[in-house]
């Protein structure tokens, strides 16, 4: 597959509500493995198709066991709370004390638009928050508490475990 370039805050396509996927295509299933190969090559652990310049909603997530691929994500549930550091691959070598659910359920499709539920907490919730901001056109900067403070890429890949 190809790396595909990821759009840094500021980019008004980051800025735009995502259109659902109506149908599985090919050119859609190559998108997926581009966004999979861009996240892993830039540690991240998440990627949405906005941050690639695709308003489709369509999310990659990885938090190490293994690839996650939503299309169409609705979140279902809500609970429980965590707070902790989150950084995003828009917002290079920036990051940012973040609250947000610890426990989820969502529902989505996967690559063949056969459609799951999961539930997820910690980690793997806080990611899917994230990435589902960003189909809504919402980039993390706006629920962090405090300032944005900066890390090296060093830090980055220890906290690429923290978020995208």
């Amino acid at each position: 597959m190809a790396l595909r370039q990821i759009r840094i805050m500021g980019d008004s396509k980051l800025e735009k509500v995502c259109r659902p996927v109506k149908e599985m295509t090919p050119r859609l299933k190559e998108l997926i493995y581009d966004m999979l190969d861009t996240m892993y090559d830039a540690n991240g652990v998440g990627l949405a198709a906005p941050q690639v310049g695709i308003l489709k909603r369509i999310v990659v997530i990885d938090i190490g066991d293994g690839p996650l691929i939503l299309v169409n994500p609705e979140l279902l549930e809500a609970s429980g709370e965590q707070t902790g550091q989150e950084g995003c691959l828009s917002l290079p070598g920036q990051a940012g004390i973040v609250t947000r659910p610890n426990h989820v359920k969502i529902r989505a499709y996967d690559e063949n638009m056969q459609e799951f539920e999961l539930e997820a907490e910690e980690l793997l919730a806080r990611a899917i928050c994230h990435e589902l901001d960003h189909l809504e056109g919402i980039m993390y900067v706006r629920h962090v508490e405090g300032e944005l403070f900066e890390v090296t890429a060093e830090e980055e890949e220890d906290e690429s475990a923290a978020e995208e």
